[in-house]
C-alpha cells in the first residue's frame, strides 16, 4: 500500500477494505432427522451456545487479514440438534496509525465490519439446516476489546479474542 492517499497528502492514516469473503463454513445435524420429531414433541428448550474468536495476521505490506470465528451449538437435551460455523475473513490495508489504534482497528473495528456477514450466513446454514430461523444479536466488539484491555492492564486471565 503506498504512503500516498488517493488526494496526494502523504503520512495520512488509511484504512481501506480490500476484500470480505467466507475462509471456511461448516454445518452439520448429527441427530436429523430424529431430532425433527423430538423438538416437536418435547417441552425441553433448546440450549444454544455461541463461541466467538478472531484472529489477525500481518500479511506484509500495510495488509492485515482478520478472520471472524462464530461457532453456534445447538442441543436438545444431551443430543446436538446442529452445529453451525463460519469463519467470515476480511482483507484491511491500514497504514499510519499509531501502535495501540492498530490493534483497536483490528480487534474492534474489522470484526464490526465483517460480523453482519458472518451472522447472515449462520442464519442461512441453520434455516437451509431445517430448523427454526435464529437471529443472533448484536455483538459490542468496541466492549470486548476495552474488556480485553482493561483485564491485560489488570493483570488478570483475560477471556482473549484471538483464537
Amino acid at each position: 500500500m503506498a504512503d500516498v492517499s488517493a488526494n496526494g497528502q502523504a503520512g495520512q492514516p488509511q484504512l481501506v477494505l480490500q476484500k470480505i469473503y467466507i475462509k471456511d463454513v461448516s454445518y452439520e445435524a448429527p441427530n436429523a432427522p430424529v431430532i425433527f420429531q423430538e423438538v416437536g414433541e418435547t417441552e425441553q428448550q433448546p440450549q444454544v451456545q455461541l463461541n466467538l474468536g478472531q484472529k489477525s495476521t500481518d500479511m506484509g505490506n500495510d495488509l492485515y487479514e482478520v478472520v471472524l470465528s462464530l461457532t453456534l451449538t445447538c442441543s436438545l437435551g444431551d443430543k446436538t440438534a446442529y452445529l453451525a460455523e463460519v469463519h467470515q475473513a476480511g482483507v484491511f490495508g491500514i497504514a499510519g496509525f499509531p501502535e495501540d489504534d492498530l490493534a483497536g482497528i483490528l480487534n474492534s473495528y474489522c470484526p464490526n465490519l465483517l460480523f453482519p456477514y458472518a451472522r447472515q450466513m449462520l442464519s442461512s446454514l441453520v434455516l437451509e439446516g431445517g430448523f427454526p430461523p435464529f437471529l443472533l444479536q448484536p455483538i459490542n466488539f468496541d466492549a470486548l476489546y476495552a474488556e480485553q484491555q482493561r483485564r491485560i492492564l489488570s493483570g488478570s486471565a483475560a477471556p482473549t479474542l484471538n483464537s
